[in-house]
């Protein structure tokens, strides 16, 4: 897009922070179009892509969405909780869709074990952690759009990762394959416990994308049949 160019109006930008937290949400069909936006981990990754987006796109409403873990041990994997500004207009669908409202601690860094989670319930009083929602809608406000959180438990407060996942990053903080390799060759035992991960993240994935259709389309006011190409 040039810089003289206008930005394409649609009804909601869908941020997610990786591919496999928007593998059964999309495409999603709502009033005035949609889009996905992939914006890697981390709050130096989501401000970039966001600007990028915003430089060709005019959202209506901006989502942050995709997986948090559990810092309030009330909260179980596939449970989707939400935070949304007061204009935002989504609550009601949302309560009525099975999501529940709460509280979230962008961390710089992936909460791997319950004692750390313990740690980060007890000094920010959030119910769950996740890397990149605070930064998608400071910016949002920054410029009046209306913006939510709603994202889905992946792992519960009570339980330890099978990896350290922040030791397994790159530099601009993408799983590194090699070193993922490396480290499964030297602890084999943790492949059953990252094949459980696996299959949970994958579950909540699906309860994420059923939330966020039935929350989107409620009462016909959202839904409508034309939907933005990813």
């Amino acid at each position: 897009m040039s810089a003289d160019a206008t930005p394409d109006p649609i009804g909601f930008l869908l941020c997610f922070a990786v591919r496999e937290e928007a593998a059964f949400a999309w495409p999603m069909q709502v009033k005035g179009g949609s889009e996905r936006l992939i914006t890697g981990m981390g709050r130096r990754n989501a401000s970039t892509r966001f600007h990028e987006a915003l430089n060709r796109l005019s959202p209506e409403r901006v989502i942050t969405c995709g997986f948090a873990g559990a810092l309030n041990p009330q909260f179980k994997v596939g449970d989707v909780l939400f935070d949304e500004d007061f204009d935002m207009g989504m609550d009601k669908a949302l309560l009525a869709a099975g999501a529940i409202p709460g509280k979230f601690y962008c961390s710089v860094r992936v909460a791997v074990t319950a004692t750390e989670k313990a740690e980060l319930w007890r000094t920010t009083g959030a119910d769950a952690v996740e890397m990149e929602s605070a930064v998608i809608r400071s910016l949002c406000r920054d410029r009046g759009i209306p913006s939510a959180t709603v994202r889905v438990i992946s792992d519960a407060a009570s339980e330890d990762l099978p990896l350290d996942f922040n030791a397994l990053m790159t530099s601009d903080q993408k799983l590194s394959i090699p070193k993922l390799m490396g480290t499964l060759l030297k602890s084999p035992s943790a492949i059953p416990r990252l094949m459980d991960l696996q299959r949970n993240t994958r579950a909540a994935a699906q309860r994420l994308a059923q939330i966020l259709r039935t929350s989107l389309g409620a009462g016909g006011d959202l839904l409508t049949r034309g939907v933005r190409p990813v």
